[in-house]
């Protein structure tokens, strides 16, 4: 015989798949969907979706491994270049709708763990699963689905028991580090989570392995962009990015600032929301001199200065920027972007760029600009209308959310301060984007679904074996 395993075995290991998905069932199927789903939007539009100049910045950088000076880090960059000897921009698009269910797993994994009932775990992965915003970032070359993944991630072996290791707390740090420097953002949130930890007591061997681990690559990555940019430091656009969230709100009479600073002043140019001033050509930062982000530290100050001077000024522009998260129907902000239901028929081409040709030459020979290929692309402009979180369900599913942070602060607060700080953040340091509401989405579903767990969110029994 070729085969001498005892006949009993493989009905043996199908009873034991057959038990170990019997509390599951639900989540499988909504798995097996939403993975359907994503096959239907690759067959849908081909190969995949790129933006200028994001996209490209970030498969150049992946082809030419370097710090940039700009807005972007090295952390998806170091993505796309391990796909790189595929030379195929669809793989990066493959790889991420996996990351997309894989999110999905892990809030379903960490729930039932901490003793969610099956129903409230597999109804928090609902929207991380099917929003058709979910799939169309998934589709993109853009950093975003890495980053919530390893946001989720470093959260997820936070919470995995209720006695937090210093190995857990170490393998965090690094997932929490990776996250910023996929998104920099991320960087308050590693402070938040220290923070969070603290109060919760979490013992000061913990707290120092989740900070040394979580500083340690930022710091390395620091240095390295000092050897390119001549400072230590992980951006170059943290200082432009604050000056233009200023913009909305900057008097100088009141702020009084440096004359070097003055020159940064709002001049007269109207935008329809703070991230514009970064490339509004009659911008006074776009008036100086030289490339925007050779001001970085001066426009920097300037920000500094006049948020110390308009506080109140800064905060309410913040709360009204944060509340178009709520609303019913999605705003276009900025106007020229497209808030939801992004799913259309047609073509796209390539812009015709320099930058274009070269990704074109280093990267992805066979990029092109992308198609929608019917049926697929019809059922997903109809799918989108009906699969979208609308702003008033997120607030209840935060509020929900809040709720369990206070009724059982040693297990959902955490999520639920992640979920606050990305839905804040973002707007605070720079302005408000539906992309970056995204991210809240799966942690504030988390945190939300605690609420159904036991008072004390001991281990259930099917995930604390091993």
């Amino acid at each position: 015989m070729l085969v001498d395993t005892p006949p009993a075995v493989l009905p043996s290991r199908r009873a034991s798949l057959a038990r170990l998905l019997a509390g599951h069932r639900a989540f499988a199927v909504l798995l097996a969907l939403a993975a359907a789903l994503r096959v239907v939007t690759m067959l849908g539009y081909r190969p995949a979706t790129l933006y200028w100049y994001d996209s490209y910045t970030y498969l150049d950088t992946a082809a030419h491994l370097a710090p940039s000076a700009a807005f972007h880090p090295i952390g998806y960059p170091l993505l796309l270049r391990a796909l790189l000897p595929f030379h195929s921009v669809e793989l990066v698009a493959a790889v991420q709708h996996a990351l997309g269910l894989g999110i999905a797993v892990l809030v379903y994994a960490v729930l039932r763990r901490r003793s969610a009932p099956a129903w409230a775990a597999a109804a928090a992965t609902v929207p991380p699963l099917f929003d058709a915003s979910f799939l169309r970032l998934e589709h993109a070359v853009l950093s975003d689905t890495q980053f919530i993944f390893l946001v989720v991630a470093g959260l997820a072996v936070l919470m995995w028991s209720p006695r937090l290791s210093v190995r857990a707390a170490t393998a965090a740090g690094l997932l929490f580090a990776l996250a910023a420097l996929t998104r920099t953002i991320a960087l308050p949130l590693l402070l938040l989570v220290v923070l969070v930890l603290a109060v919760r007591r979490a013992g000061w061997r913990r707290l120092a392995a989740l900070a040394l681990a979580g500083t340690l690559p930022l710091a390395a990555y620091a240095a390295w962009y000092a050897q390119h940019h001549g400072r230590f430091a992980l951006s170059g656009a943290d200082g432009v990015a604050l000056w233009a969230r200023t913009m909305t709100f900057a008097d100088c009479a009141r702020v009084q600032p440096p004359p070097a600073e003055a020159r940064l002043c709002p001049n007269g140019t109207k935008v329809d929301a703070a991230s514009e001033y970064v490339w509004a050509a009659g911008s006074s930062l776009n008036l100086l001199p030289g490339d925007r982000f050779a001001h970085n530290d001066l426009a920097r100050s300037f920000a500094l200065h006049a948020i110390a001077a308009q506080p109140l000024d800064y905060l309410g522009e913040v709360a009204r920027d944060t509340a178009i998260a709520f609303s019913w129907t999605p705003i276009a902000h900025p106007a020229r972007t497209t808030p939801a239901f992004g799913f259309g028929h047609g073509c796209w081409p390539l812009p015709d760029q320099p930058l274009v040709a070269k990704v074109q030459r280093e990267y992805d020979p066979e990029l092109r600009g992308a198609e929608s290929v019917s049926p697929y692309a019809d059922f997903l402009v109809a799918y989108q209308y009906a699969a979208y979180l609308r702003g008033p369900l997120l607030g209840a599913i935060l509020l929900l959310g809040a709720v369990a942070a206070v009724r059982r602060p040693a297990v959902a607060l955490l999520p639920w301060a992640v979920a606050a700080g990305l839905l804040i953040g973002p707007v605070a340091v720079l302005d408000f984007d539906h992309r970056y509401v995204l991210p809240v989405v799966p942690v504030a579903c988390l945190a939300a679904a605690l609420a159904f767990t036991r008072r004390d969110g001991s281990p259930g029994a099917r995930w604390s074996r091993g």
